[in-house]
């Protein structure tokens, strides 16, 4: 056999190949390789978040494409979104997790919570989609160096700042770009993407006039928002011009001035407008949509602004018109006719204006029309029959004109009418009944007027009728409420509120004494509701109340004041378990007020005055805690708050015992005497023995404890209990073990029967005892108001989530009880009771110097700090004052009453004063446009807390600040000299701190900043005063004077925000 012969060439070609042979099968495929680089990357990325459960299944034997938030493409990562999971953690911890992945096109982070700064960071060079949007980032914009494949960044509601043109000089391929609610400041900057097309830049402090350069930098503008800054100047054609594919152009809330452009028409793209609360003036230009140009324009808001002169008739060439809103300018002349050509047209708002004539009867040709808001003109006439044909009808507001006739019937046939206002005309005749079959209507307002005749009972039948969030929408209303003037009538007035600046609105309504704003997105219902408010005071009605008004469950105003009716107060009047404002004053009524007006818990306003009501005003309930003023001239009412029934026939029988007494003789005297003796010693046994009875059989006699004795220096607590010996042994539940084995008679016996002299505070949610208990320790027993329609189920797993929120920097929840209809909340106490102390330190026997306002202006910040974003979901205290910071032993500041707030996620959109009215002073002006409460609100809240630890002074004060407030006045009087608003004794006592103050004065007025979006979050306002401190050269010790003598320092402050065990 030929052996085969191999050659040195072979060799190397076979070793070769079996080198590389090896090599391949080493290699793991190209795809998995990929795959575990990825999934190693997100696991370190959930590992570096505070709660890796809330990623619960990114888990390495799980390929990432079923990871929560994640999808893929050809087995690649190419889209991350988190949106709104609590990542709580500080962004360079986890950005080159996901910044680098290499196939990466779409990241959103929005609402994650984060914080910290962004640095120059690396980003994946396929990235197209960037949100970071509404997180707690406060620093410079860095430059975005590998940006070129981004075309969508979104950065809003942070508290960025720098130079926008250099952060983004490499980003030239962007499409979108959002950086609106930050602190970017200076003049509009220069762009490099000629490519733009979304460009948001509302809600900054970008100042100057609108940039000139900007039509030449970004010539494919589709839509532009500029609004909510300080642009100022003339708004020039030549400078809009070359944006031709521009649709949507927004510059409200600004300070424009000067004329509007006359060639507005030539952006023939152009299909919304809005230029609202500036300080245009003028004409309206009759260029808008001329006859020469075809145009697109859908939305024209013009409102808040000194407009004057006629409305134009060529805005009827505007033919696709859905939207006019010129409200609260100075137009004059009338209504033209030709509007009614706009058939399109679905909102027509032209309120507060010179407008005079009649209603147009073309207007009947608006059948897509829902709202016509026409209130404070001068219009006159009667309304025409041809509203009828605009079936669509959602809100017809006509109040505050010179309207005369009967209300016409066919207004019962508009079936989607939610709002009916004609208050303030010289409407007459009857009340139509046929407004019952509205059934939708939430809002009826017909007071003032020369109205006759029953209130019918078909007006109730709509009851239950409404359908859930029947009425929603993106427009802002607002109820300007009237707080008692006697120059203007009614409840108050619903206003459509959209782009309204509230300090040009005051100026035009300051003669109204109207001086409460709420105001809010929406009108809807948890269930099918009612009719809220009602109110057809000011007329001359007569008949009785109809019973059928106990139907309407969420009444929440009921004014019938001012007319002729007579008859009783219906029993079913108990029934509006929702009412807060009920006025029957100046009428007819006779016989008592119904025992059931006990059950209306959320009252806080009645006015029975002036009647020929008798007999006992009930004493339980809220109604029993309202002013006497509600009851006065009503010859048979007595008892609290007025005076005492049988007080003058008790004065008279005493008068005549006297007179006798005065006749008796000397020897019946003596005989008196001697008896008396007698029975005082018989009297000394009985004691004596009484009391031994009672020391022995002390639990005994709480077994029957009822609390029925009137309390001196405060109206009679009503009790709800089921049977007095079942609610004396119901237990607490509790959230401490050495409270475990409390009972509700252990709250009896700790507050001597709910004494009121162991009151030691009250407030919108109960009253608060001070209970001594058993072993020697004190706890705080709030006892709430009665609630109609939360059951126990609701009540109980509140207080269970309530209960385990823990921080330094809160007022626990200690234990909770129910006993019958009551609900009574276990505190713990508060040595030095609440920063109202601040205000009367001498009675308090304390004295506040700067170190200890330091530390309870940090402490108050790091209990709402702990609300805000450590909470899951997050808790808006909404009620944020003075008197809900409390003060334990060692001056620590603990939050209030924040249980009592509702949850961040609880969408109660019903229209109620009680909830959103706040406490005059605290509340922020965005309230008056937003029903909403939300945390940059409580920020605003704190900010004034602030102002009144700095200030000394309260937040409202008619003796410092007149019909003004603490807010108002300082930013007045810091325009002037900074170092005046101090406090004198802080200044006077440690002068040497003045900077330190300023400085602390500062973060009040970021805190206090307009729009909300500017003001900074509370974790934000901590850094703040880190950096303060980090620089003060004053150690942070807190001290506390008593007249007995003082306490020593107390620890430095600390910054953390660790929850307590």
């Amino acid at each position: 056999m030929r052996p085969l012969l191999y050659t040195s060439n072979h060799r190397h070609s076979l070793l070769f190949s079996l080198f590389s042979l090896t090599y391949l099968c080493l290699q793991p495929p190209p795809s998995i390789s990929t795959s575990t680089t990825t999934t190693q990357q997100l696991i370190n990325f959930k590992t570096s978040i505070p709660n890796p459960s809330l990623l619960q299944n990114w888990l390495p034997i799980h390929s990432p494409c079923s990871f929560t938030g994640i999808s893929c493409t050809h087995d690649h990562v190419t889209s991350i979104d988190l949106t709104s999971i609590p990542l709580s953690t500080n962004f360079t911890l986890i950005s080159t997790y996901i910044l680098t992945l290499p196939h990466l096109l779409h990241l959103s982070l929005k609402s994650t919570n984060l914080s910290g700064q962004l640095f120059d960071f690396p980003l994946s060079s396929s990235l197209r989609l960037l949100d970071l949007s509404d997180n707690n980032f406060s620093s410079n914009l860095p430059s975005f160096s590998q940006c070129s494949s981004l075309q969508h960044l979104d950065i809003s509601l942070n508290n960025f700042s720098g130079d926008l043109s250099v952060a983004l000089s490499s980003c030239n391929n962007l499409i979108h770009l959002n950086v609106s609610g930050n602190s970017f400041s200076g003049k509009v900057p220069a762009l490099p993407a000629a490519d733009l097309e979304f460009l948001y830049l509302a809600g900054n402090d970008f100042r100057g006039e609108f940039p000139a350069m900007l039509a030449e930098s970004c010539p494919n503008l589709v839509e532009l928002d500029l609004s909510s800054n300080k642009l100022t100047g003339l708004l020039r054609i030549e400078t809009l011009a070359g944006m031709r594919k521009l649709k949507k152009l927004a510059l409200s809330f600004n300070e424009f001035s000067g004329p509007l452009p006359e060639s507005l028409s030539e952006l023939t793209s152009l299909e919304s407008l809005h230029l609202s609360s500036n300080n245009f003036s003028g004409p309206i230009p009759r260029g808008f949509c001329s006859n020469n140009s075809k145009t697109s324009l859908r939305e024209l808001y013009l409102q808040s602004n000194n407009l004057s002169g006629s409305i134009p008739t060529t805005l009827t060439n505007c033919s696709e018109l859905v939207a006019l809103d010129l409200s609260v300018n100075y137009l004059n002349g009338m209504i033209p006719s030709s509007l009614g050509s706009l058939s399109k047209l679905r909102s027509l708002i032209l309120w507060m204006n010179n407008l005079h004539g009649g209603i147009p009867q073309e207007l009947m040709h608006m059948k897509s029309l829902e709202k016509l808001i026409l209130d404070f003109n001068q219009l006159s006439g009667d309304i025409p029959y041809g509203l009828s044909n605009c079936t669509k009808l959602n809100w017809l507001s006509l109040s505050n004109n010179r309207l005369e006739g009967e209300i016409p019937a066919w207004i019962g046939r508009l079936s989607s009418l939610a709002i009916l206002k004609l208050s303030y005309n010289n409407f007459s005749g009857r009340i139509p009944p046929e407004l019952g079959d509205c059934r939708s209507l939430i809002w009826l307002d017909m007071n003032t007027n020369l109205l006759s005749g029953p209130i019918p009972l078909e007006l109730f039948k709509q009851s239950g009728k409404i359908a859930v969030n029947f009425m929603s929408g993106k427009k802002t209303l607002a109820y300007v409420r009237n707080d008692g003037s006697k120059e203007f009538h009614g409840a108050g007035s619903l206003l459509e509120f959209e782009g309204i600046r509230m300090e040009q609105l005051n100026s035009r309504i300051s003669n109204w004494k109207f001086n409460r704003v709420y105001s809010g997105k929406s009108l809807s219902f948890d269930h099918n509701g009612s009719m809220i408010f009602l109110d057809v005071s000011h007329n001359v009605l007569s008949g009785s109340i109809p019973k059928e008004v106990g139907s309407m469950y969420y009444l929440f105003i009921l004014n019938l004041g001012h007319n002729n009716i007579s008859g009783e107060i219906p029993q079913e009047v108990g029934r509006l378990r929702n009412l807060g404002i009920l006025d029957l004053s100046n009428n007819r009524l006779e016989g008592q007020i119904p025992p059931t007006l006990t059950n209306l818990s959320f009252l806080t306003e009645i006015d029975l005055s002036n009647n020929y009501l008798s007999g006992l005003v009930p004493g339980s309930g809220q109604i029993g805690t309202l002013p006497a003023s509600g009851f006065l001239n009503n010859s048979g009412l007595c008892g609290v708050p007025l005076p005492p029934c049988g007080e003058d026939s008790g004065n008279s029988s005493s008068a005549n015992v006297h007179h006798r007494k005065f006749r008796v003789n000397l020897a019946g005297n003596v005989a008196v005497g001697l008896l008396s003796s007698l029975f005082c010693v018989v009297g000394l046994v009985i004691i004596a023995i009484e009391a031994r009875k009672r020391r022995k059989k002390r639990e005994a006699s709480l077994d029957t404890y009822v609390d029925s004795r009137p309390h001196s220096g405060t109206a009679n607590v009503g009790w709800k209990l089921t049977s007095t010996r079942e609610a004396l042994s119901i237990n607490l539940e509790t959230f401490e073990k050495s409270l475990q084995k409390l009972t509700f008679a252990d709250l009896v016996e700790a507050t001597n029967g709910f004494h009121s002299d162991c009151i030691v505070g009250s407030g919108g949610f109960g009253v608060v005892y001070k209970a001594l208990l058993k072993d020697g320790s004190v706890v705080a027993i709030k006892k709430l108001m009665h609630v109609s329609g939360q059951g126990d189920r609701e009540f109980t797993a509140e207080m269970e989530t309530i209960g385990k929120i823990k921080h330094r920097n809160l007022v626990p929840l200690l234990g909770y009880c129910k006993v019958g209809e009551e609900r009574l909340l276990v505190y713990e106490y508060m040595k030095y009771g609440s920063l109202d102390v601040l205000h009367n330190q001498k009675k308090a026997g304390i004295k506040l110097n700067w170190a200890a306002r330091k530390k309870i202006a940090i402490g108050a910040a790091t209990g709402l700090a702990f609300l805000h974003h450590s909470c899951n979901p997050p808790i808006i205290h909404r009620d944020m004052k003075s008197s809900n910071v409390l003060l334990d032993e060692n001056l620590e500041a603990r939050v209030a009453d924040f249980g009592m707030a509702r949850r961040m996620n609880a969408m109660d959109t019903h229209l109620s004063v009680s909830t959103l009215a706040g406490t005059p002073g605290y509340v922020p002006p965005e309230y008056y446009q937003s029903f909403h409460c939300t945390t940059k609100g409580d920020v605003y809240s704190y900010g004034v807390v602030l102002l009144e630890l700095l200030t000394g002074k309260r937040a409202t004060d008619s003796t410092d600040f007149g019909d003004d407030n603490l807010v108002g006045w300082i930013k007045l009087q810091a325009k002037l000299k900074k170092s005046d608003v101090f406090d004198p004794e802080l200044r006077k006592e440690y002068p040497s701190p003045e900077v330190e103050l300023v400085q602390y004065l500062n973060v009040a007025f970021a805190c206090l900043d307009y729009p909300p979006l500017r003001r900074p979050t509370m974790i934000q306002v901590l850094a703040m005063f880190n950096e303060i401190q980090a620089r003060s050269a004053l150690e942070s010790q807190s001290t506390i004077a008593s007249e007995n003598g003082g306490f020593g320092a107390v620890e430095l402050v600390e910054m953390s925000m660790k929850e307590t065990p």
